[in-house]
């Protein structure tokens, strides 16, 4: 995870190459499972027509507003507000399994959730230290940090945030929280701040502590593991999965998860027939794409993008 001017307004990111990854028909059936703001949803419905259809999915209710503002008129766009780990569920409420041309996942946090300081997800703004995506259920990162005990915080500051001083940085939120509740992202940020002895070059030391919370508060990992067979499931035969993603775990999970599906089970050798191996989903369309130096240039939020592009076989 890279520092990010969150002065900037939003902008979707790797447009062009998701756009073109998906292949977007102009009668086929969409998901935007991670709508954030709608920037990758506008791009979709411009090259919709009439018989098209979007479904968009967020679990924020901020996203939702938006979702109704932006889009709300628009006869081929319809927005449900849940985890996108329910997909299944909502595609079948409509009897879509199976029958999708498209599935987009835009992962992490966006720049509007960062902007706002009563989200929390920032330390460069003042603020109750939520992290959730929905702030109406789960525990917020204060009511997390409260009760958690020293080594599952040391665990999770060291895997999801692979923060190199863990260990100090877990220590010392677990003395400062027998002192006074950590309330405030400026508290949190100060109290790691302290703990870590150097800093990597044009980041603050909360950044990979931060990070690790917020995926620790909203599961994350857990999110998206639950939800990319659920993607396959979802896709008509030559239907395309896109997945952006930020973070390495992240990335890490989507390429294994991808390649197993275009590998499927190998057979046994001393079968009598052999066929492709059994099991086989998936086509890779790329190798990862990244964005170019010129959109980094442009949009800072870009620069740590992964996108990977997989077609459902027949």
């Amino acid at each position: 995870m890279t520092d990010v001017d969150h002065s900037l307004p939003h902008q979707p990111v790797l447009l062009a190459e998701v756009l073109a990854g998906l292949a977007v028909r102009p009668d086929g059936r969409y998901v935007d499972g991670a709508f954030g703001r709608g920037g990758h949803a506008a791009a979709i419905l411009e090259q919709l027509g009439p018989e098209g259809w979007l479904l968009a999915l967020d679990r924020d209710p901020a996203a939702e507003a938006a979702a109704i503002a932006r889009f709300g008129a628009d006869p081929r766009f319809s927005f449900i507000r849940r985890p996108f780990s329910r997909l299944a569920e909502t595609l079948a409420e409509r009897e879509w399994l199976g029958q999708v041309q498209g599935v987009l996942f835009d992962l992490g946090v966006s720049s509007p959730q960062l902007d706002d300081p009563q989200r929390g997800f920032s330390f460069g703004r003042n603020g109750p230290l939520d992290m959730r995506m929905d702030p109406t259920t789960g525990f917020s990162a204060a009511a997390w940090l409260a009760r958690v005990d020293e080594t599952e915080l040391n665990r999770v500051l060291a895997e999801w945030g692979e923060e190199r001083f863990h260990r100090r940085a877990a220590r010392a939120i677990v003395t400062a929280r027998q002192q006074n509740p950590i309330e405030t992202t400026r508290q949190l940020a100060e109290i790691i701040a302290a703990a870590v002895p150097t800093r990597e070059p044009g980041k603050h030391p909360a950044t990979r502590a931060f990070q690790a919370i917020r995926i620790a508060v909203n599961d994350e990992l857990g999110e998206l593991r639950a939800v990319l067979p659920q993607a396959v499931a979802a896709l008509a035969p030559g239907g395309r999965l896109a997945v952006i993603s930020f973070h390495s775990l992240e990335d890490r999970m989507v390429k294994q998860f991808l390649r197993e599906q275009a590998r499927g089970r190998e057979l046994p050798l001393d079968l009598p027939v052999q066929g492709r191996p059994e099991g086989m989903t998936l086509r890779l369309m790329s190798r990862a794409v990244r964005p170019s130096a010129m959109e980094v240039a442009a949009n800072p939020r870009a620069r740590s993008a992964t996108l990977r592009v997989a077609e459902r076989l027949a």
